[in-house]
């Protein structure tokens, strides 16, 4: 969870909301890392978790992560809570809830859906005191400008 601070960290420096994600394998290496890119690449869909994603995906040769975990500061939104059911992520762990824009524990719930095609172990509250804290600063110094 630190990487996935460290690029929430560096997200927020360029201007994005601090959000980073982390994929790693089963034998515990760092296969992709990301922060929001939103505003950079003028994606909507250029969510820390959706870059990891694509990221981890080319690396491997592959569409879906099977047996790999995701880290991520923020709870993702029910775009990226769909994508990482696509991927067969084997684990998330998701720092901040997001009472506004969650997918997972608030809002759509897409993991609860009988839809959803694959469920990971979702496990929330990971360095969440620091994840919030870089949110709410950030929001709070965009409001001040």
């Amino acid at each position: 969870m630190d990487q996935a601070l460290a690029e929430a960290r560096a997200a927020a420096a360029r201007g994005e909301v601090p959000v980073g994600a982390v994929i790693v394998s089963p034998s515990g290496e760092v296969i992709a890392s990301a922060g929001n890119r939103t505003r950079e690449l003028n994606d909507p869909t250029a969510h820390a978790e959706v870059l990891a994603l694509r990221a981890a995906c080319a690396a491997l040769g592959s569409e879906r992560l099977p047996e790999h975990d995701l880290y991520v500061t923020l709870e993702p939104c029910p775009m990226c809570a769909a994508a990482i059911s696509f991927a067969r992520i084997r684990r998330l762990y998701y720092g901040a809830s997001d009472p506004k824009s969650g997918g997972v524990a608030q809002g759509a719930r897409i993991y609860a859906h009988p839809q959803c095609h694959h469920v990971p172990e979702v496990y929330d509250g990971l360095a969440a005191p620091e994840a919030e804290s870089l949110l709410k600063d950030f929001f709070a110094a965009r409001r001040e400008a």
